[in-house]
């Protein structure tokens, strides 16, 4: 997702988080900093989130006086949706003055007001590969399950900067 900010043309790009006690936030926020790193910029703004809407509202609150960033990757939708309401009661215009990107596709992304740019992963194909290796016994494979790609589901919050 941070790829896909810098494509659009953002250099400033913060990271909404999950609990950093939890894998797939630590991940995330890891694929964030790699993904400015090789742009040769450096992952400044990283906000710790608990997955709920509401923490995204608060953060909206916050950043609104940090005004560093142009842009967000968020760690989930939830998260997202919370921003996307605490910016919009503020005044900020989504899209035209700050990207949004969230993770996770759920099927009201396309919903929010602007619907909502985000990842999608093919959760079941994952499981029944996973399946699939234990029924066959061959649990030491398990690390080995290709992780099917995530696709991009590109909408309304993160088009072009200066667009």
């Amino acid at each position: 997702m941070a790829e896909h900010l810098l494509d659009q043309g953002h250099t400033q790009i913060g990271h909404l988080s999950g609990p950093l006690a939890w894998h797939d936030a630590v991940e995330r926020a890891a694929g964030w900093q790699d993904a400015l790193h090789e742009a040769g910029l450096e992952a400044v703004t990283l906000i710790e989130g608990d997955w709920s809407a509401r923490s995204g509202y608060e953060v909206a609150i916050l950043l609104q006086s940090m005004r560093s960033v142009t842009a967000m990757f968020v760690a989930n939708d939830q998260m997202a949706l919370g921003l996307l309401r605490g910016f919009q009661e503020s005044g900020l215009k989504i899209p035209q003055e700050f990207g949004i990107v969230g993770y996770g596709d759920q099927p009201e992304a396309s919903y929010f007001y602007p619907p909502l740019t985000t990842v999608r992963h093919d959760f079941e194909a994952l499981g029944s590969l996973c399946v699939e290796a234990l029924l066959n016994q061959e649990t030491d494979r398990l690390r080995d399950v290709p992780t099917p790609s995530p696709l991009l589901i590109v909408r309304s919050t993160s088009p072009r900067l200066g667009v």
